[in-house]
Formats: structure tokens, C-alpha cells, sequence
């Protein structure tokens, strides 16, 4: 079965009697160029192992198996088992499991899949889980490189920019833990059904350790406080958010220990800046 023939796969998944779901966010790749150049991206190494989550009917799966030695496919949806295995009968290198990403132990899954290697992961990631997926696979510090496509506004939050409307709490995130940057963008009639929405595929390049903070945790508190109220001045917003460890004078000393100015808003801070607030709040390790 072609997967890039429209017709040919909805016949396919009727068969199946497959139906799409929009809570598990199944739009599938039918554009053989985009899910080529997509598979190219993945690593620059074809002895690197390949994680893809989601695969759906495969059409990124027969372009990552010539290119790579070993491919692990995590697939939710039941249902498309037969026919992801049909389309890649002739690829012994694939392994495909049944399963939920997000209910994986990951660093468990590389080991056992991957025999201890870094592997990457490359996806045309379902939209409706994108900030939890990526979250735990640059929590887990298992990968070399993640390619992954999502929509064409999560891509531009991840890799915003400092002062940007953009620019949030799940940016500085992803800064923490990787290099982000956004490679092409793919349009709706790319996809069976079309989304709504144009997407984006985006390199996350994880550095060899996260940024050095004295206080991770203190950190992040201090990250999702300033964003959690985004027309406030940082002042205000930290104010509410910490408001059960601090009060508003200490939070005022702190950002002028920083050197920053009183009325400057959280998505102004770089993540050094951050780093800088979190240990004038929580010296000493505390959090």
C-alpha cells in the first residue's frame, strides 16, 4: 500500500475500520518529499537507532528505515498495527511496540531498544501531546537529537526568542536542556485529513548537561512564576506566584540584585538571567 496516495490509504483504513481520532491528533504525513527530507534530518549518522513516536501508517518509517540501522516505532492507536506492518514487511531493522509514550519508562526503553546508546528521535508528533512528549524526552537525557514536527505556533514558542510574544515559560524550558531551531515549515495539504493549522519540523539539539543552575528546582519555580501572569511587571508576577515564600520587598531586593530594572517583565530574561533571580531568591539551596 502506497501511504502517499490519499485513496489508496483511506481504503486502507477503512479496511481496518479505522477511524480518526482527534484527541489522539492523527494527521497523517502523505507527502513522500516532506517525510524524505524529514528522515534525512534525523541523524548524521546512519549507525544511529531512531525512536519515532507515532508512526501512524508509516510514511515516515519507510523513509527512516534505509537510512538508519535500527527504528523503534511506538504506536498508540491499536488499530493501525496491521497496516504499519504491512507497509514495512520488507524493513528488518524496524522494531514496532504498542504502547503510550508518555506511560514509558524512557531511560528503560533506550536501554533495552537501543542496547545503551544515544539513539534520536525523529516524529511527526500527534499536536495534541507535543509540550508532554517533549518535555520527557529532554527530562530523560536520552537522546542525541530530536526532530519532530509540530504545529507552526508550538514551533515558534519553543525557539522564540527573548522579549518576543512568543517567548514563555516552555521556551526557557527547552533552552534548559537543548539548542532549538525551526527547519522548514509543511502545509496542511500535507496531510490526511488536512489540519487547520501550517506545521513545523524543528531540530532540538540536547546539550551534553543542562544549563548549570545552583537550584533546579528553584529555577523552574521561579520561570513558571514570572510567565504565569504575563501582563504583570516581573515584580507583580513573581509576587503572586512565590507569594507563599516571599514577600514583596524580598522579591523587589532580588531583582535588584540582579540589576534589573523594577518594572521589567519576565519575558524580557535570558535564561542566565533567570538562573541569576533564582539564586538571589533561593541562596543556599533553598526551594
Amino acid at each position: 500500500m502506497n501511504p502517499y496516495d490519499p485513496q489508496e490509504l483511506k481504503t486502507a483504513l477503512g479496511r481496518l475500520g479505522f477511524r480518526f481520532s482527534k484527541g489522539l491528533g492523527q494527521n497523517f504525513l502523505i507527502s513522500q518529499e516532506t517525510a524524505r527530507e524529514i528522515a534525512g534530518q534525523a541523524a548524521d549518522d546512519p549507525q544511529t537507532g531512531i525512536l519515532e513516536i507515532g508512526p501512524g501508517p508509516g510514511s515516515l518509517t519507510v523513509q527512516l528505515a534505509p537510512l538508519y540501522e535500527h527504528i523503534v516505532c511506538v504506536e498508540l492507536d491499536g488499530t493501525l498495527l496491521p497496516l504499519l506492518e504491512e507497509n514495512l514487511a520488507g524493513a528488518g531493522n524496524v522494531r514496532i511496540i504498542s504502547g503510550d509514550i508518555l506511560k514509558m519508562d524512557l531511560p528503560a526503553l533506550v536501554r533495552d531498544e537501543f542496547g545503551g546508546s544515544k539513539p534520536a528521535v525523529c516524529s511527526n508528533l500527534p499536536y495534541s501531546i507535543t509540550t508532554p512528549v517533549l518535555t520527557a524526552l529532554l527530562r530523560s537525557g536520552c537522546f542525541q537529537r530530536i526532530t519532530v514536527m509540530v504545529q507552526k505556533e508550538v514551533a515558534g514558542r519553543i525557539c522564540a526568542s527573548p522579549g518576543g510574544k512568543d517567548y514563555g515559560s516552555f521556551t526557557v524550558l527547552c533552552r534548559y536542556y537543548a539548542d532549538c531551531e525551526i527547519l522548514f515549515d509543511v502545509a496542511p495539504a500535507c496531510f490526511l485529513p488536512q489540519p487547520k493549522v501550517t506545521s513545523s519540523v524543528i531540530r532540538l539539539t540536547p546539550h551534553p548537561k543542562p544549563a548549570e543552575v545552583e537550584n533546579e528546582k528553584a529555577f523552574f519555580r521561579v520561570v513558571r512564576a514570572a510567565f504565569g501572569q504575563r501582563r504583570k511587571t516581573l515584580l507583580n508576577a513573581l509576587s503572586a506566584g512565590l507569594a507563599e515564600t516571599h514577600t514583596k520587598e524580598e522579591v523587589l531586593d532580588a531583582i535588584r540584585i540582579c540589576g534589573f530594572p523594577e518594572d521589567i517583565r519576565g519575558e524580557r530574561l535570558r535564561l542566565e538571567d533567570f538562573a541569576a533571580l533564582a539564586k538571589a531568591l533561593f541562596p543556599a539551596g533553598e526551594d
